[in-house]
């Protein structure tokens, strides 16, 4: 046996039953933890959640036709936001954050108050492990925030608890339904997930990573000011790479700053597919300019003089008008937006201020 043996189970796929497990009153990090949602619709999956997510303040960012009701279980702490909320709050700032896609969570990321945030999407459930017991997924990504990172020593052991750097990032993963984009839904359409690898590991630095934000937590003093989803959906020419995007962002600033992004645990399980065809509409463009996007992000280079994560991501934003703008005049509009979200974070943060 070699230490590079981790646990890979292959199990029966299905969410858990959470009836009957006790509220969690000794919640980790309860008051300094936000959980930020996207949606469009009525929230009873936080039923299923509510063992674990109760004790936690929600922030729901509302897309779509803002006269809509979002319902929300009772017993649950929450602030809600629609489109006429982040109008009236940034006012022309506004732009900057994403209509019609779920990239429009950021905004949730920019109001809180708290130092930890967690987002999930509303069509996420709660997992099993290969026994058969309910995951609490909120409560591994706060382990995995709090046990340091290793992004310049790759560790065989994966997460032991050792010296490290600080961890900005906590990346988590799915059972079921895949996070896939377009041409690989439809070349694999009844492919599902049920391999739950028991392992967390720092991604090396130097070395991006396909980011997925329907399961995902992050130290917003460390990362926060970089965690902008992009223009993507409605009026754009793009959609449906706005965690990648952000994720490419993110990476590139963490490896500049010796900040650790951890993947791995924990599992949620991913109840549904969304439509390949329509998606293959939204995703198109970003197939072509991911060709010429992924070397871009692998040979940034950010100066000395950048040492807040606000102007490691002022500098990008020039690297993307530079750069990428002739690929498409999208680019130019991009850079535009990151340097508005950056301004309209600062309004809003002060006391984070570069």
């Amino acid at each position: 046996l070699s230490l590079l043996q981790f646990s890979i189970e292959s199990i029966m796929v299905e969410p858990a039953n959470t009836v009957g497990i006790p509220l969690n009153h000794t919640a980790l990090l309860k008051d300094e933890l936000d959980i930020v949602i996207p949606t469009i619709r009525n929230l009873d999956f936080l039923e299923m959640w509510r063992p674990f997510l109760q004790p936690y303040h929600l922030i729901i960012v509302q897309d779509g036709d803002p006269s809509k009701t979002i319902a929300v279980p009772e017993g649950f702490d929450y602030e809600l936001y629609n489109r006429n909320d982040i109008n009236r709050i940034l006012g022309p700032k506004a732009s900057c954050i994403s209509f019609k896609d779920s990239a429009c969570r950021c905004f949730g990321y920019m109001v809180s108050k708290k130092k930890y945030i967690f987002t999930i999407d509303d069509d996420c459930f709660v997992a099993k492990d290969p026994a058969g017991k309910a995951v609490n997924a909120l409560e591994q990504h706060i382990k995995n925030l709090l046990c340091p990172s290793s992004p310049f020593f790759f560790n065989t052991l994966y997460d032991p608890y050792r010296e490290g750097c600080f961890p900005a990032v906590s990346h988590g993963l799915w059972l079921n339904i895949p996070d896939y984009d377009a041409p690989t839904q439809l070349v694999k359409p009844k492919e599902r997930n049920t391999r739950y690898v028991d392992a967390v590991m720092t991604i090396p630095k130097g070395t991006l990573f396909p980011m997925c934000g329907m399961n995902l937590a992050f130290d917003r003093d460390l990362i926060g000011p970089a965690m902008y989803f992009g223009l993507m959906g409605d009026g754009q020419p793009i959609g449906r790479y706005d965690d990648m995007w952000a994720g490419w962002c993110v990476k590139v600033i963490c490896d500049h700053l010796g900040l650790g992004v951890k993947t791995g645990l924990p599992y949620i399980y991913h109840s549904k597919a969304s439509n390949p065809f329509v998606n293959l509409k939204k995703e198109y463009k970003g197939i072509f300019w991911q060709e010429d996007i992924i070397p871009f992000f692998q040979s940034a280079k950010l100066s000395k003089e950048a040492v807040t994560v606000q102007q490691c991501y002022i500098e990008l934003s020039k690297m993307v008008k530079a750069k990428l703008s002739a690929i498409d005049p999208y680019f130019d509009k991009l850079a535009d937006a990151m340097v508005t979200w950056i301004e309209a974070w600062d309004e809003l943060n002060p006391a984070t201020k570069a």
